[in-house]
């Protein structure tokens, strides 16, 4: 199984932006987090990370006949790219939106995912773990067994 991890704007910025939101481990670690998850797993593992939404779109584009899954945090992306949202829908890849931070619990405009509704299922709230579920969510969707 082959997995390409996604993330969006500003999540690069891990481990320096709103630690108490999002903690202090910057992304280089929770990859390698993943990737240890991954390899334990059997499990190909393959990281994007960029804060431009063409780029993440071609990323998703890319995806095609490569990964059997995709774990996307798009970041405010989330809430605003009906492009991101309709890239995911251009393809035929279970693809899992997982948040750090419980988005419900935050600021309003965080309440509503418009890519949402083009994903197996959303994970929000419990930290860099979140992306674990998502693969493990990934992991278990039936074309995958």
């Amino acid at each position: 199984m082959r997995i390409l991890v996604i993330n969006g704007p500003n999540l690069n910025m891990l481990g320096v932006r709103e630690k108490s939101i999002y903690g202090t481990k910057t992304l280089d670690e929770i990859n390698e987090e993943i990737t240890q998850f991954c390899i334990g797993h059997g499990i190909d593992a393959d990281f994007f990370q960029n804060n431009s939404e063409g780029a993440i779109i071609d990323a998703i584009h890319g995806a095609i006949n490569i990964y059997d899954g995709i774990v996307i945090n798009a970041g405010a992306y989330t809430h605003y790219s009906i492009a991101i949202a309709d890239a995911i829908k251009c393809i035929d890849i279970p693809v899992v939106e997982v948040h750090m931070s419980n988005v419900h619990s935050r600021e309003e405009y965080r309440h509503k995912s418009v890519i949402g509704s083009g994903c197996c299922g959303v994970i929000a709230g419990f930290g860099d773990y979140s992306y674990i579920l998502g693969i493990m969510a990934v992991m278990h969707m039936p074309e995958n067994r």
